[in-house]
């Protein structure tokens, strides 16, 4: 019984098993600050009285946050690891850029729109639009050949996505079903002399595709 109260008054009362240090890792949109305020650690607090668990859902309430692990490293270290949402596509609404993820999440927003994002244009954009999420669905299956060249996506109806490359061409690609075989379209049309030629490429409809 002696050996095991010391145990437990060195684990939960001791000074010297107490956070020292904060490590963040995997930050990138979201400051390390800014985790490090909604981790909401102490320093000077027992680390074993840490609950990792409560943590951990403070730091994945960030906005720029998909996932997080929180681990104590003894004596006195608790590292957070940091998984950040990938954005995907920009809005653009009242003068800011707000970047979303492939769930229509938004990431993060700024006064300039980021470069390397394709806008996105639908009636009602986030994550409880079907459009939008049809057009982030394609935009998340395309091969980062093709989609660091895509300027912008619009979608009228989840059955109605529209992709538009930085080069002028136009892809009509209809809803987010089949992409795997409308990729292969339009991979093998862009070899082609006629799809070379072609202001639009239509795969809404893979048994009948048309250009023009």
């Amino acid at each position: 019984m002696g050996l095991l109260g010391t145990a437990g008054w060195v684990l939960l009362g001791s000074k010297l098993l107490v956070v020292r240090h904060v490590e963040v890792s995997g930050s990138r949109l979201a400051p390390r600050d800014r985790v490090e305020a909604a981790a909401g650690i102490s320093l000077g607090s027992p680390m074993a009285r840490l609950d990792l668990g409560v943590i951990r859902g403070r730091v994945e309430r960030l906005r720029e946050v998909a996932s997080a692990k929180v681990e104590r490293r003894w004596p006195g270290t608790v590292r957070i690891e940091v998984t950040e949402r990938t954005p995907r596509a920009v809005v653009s609404r009242d003068g800011r850029f707000y970047q979303l993820d492939a769930s229509g999440v938004t990431v993060t927003d700024g006064p300039a729109r980021p470069a390397g994002l394709p806008l996105l244009t639908v009636a009602a954009p986030g994550p409880s639009d079907p459009s939008s999420l049809a057009a982030l669905r394609v935009v998340e299956a395309l091969p980062a050949s093709l989609r660091q060249k895509l300027a912008e996506v619009s979608a009228a109806s989840p059955e109605a996505v529209t992709l538009r490359l930085s080069d002028g061409l136009t892809l009509v690609w209809g809803s987010a079903e089949r992409t795997s075989e409308k990729l292969r379209l339009v991979d093998a049309l862009r070899r082609s002399a006629a799809g070379r030629a072609a202001n639009t490429i239509d795969v809404s409809s893979p048994e009948v595709v048309t250009t023009h």
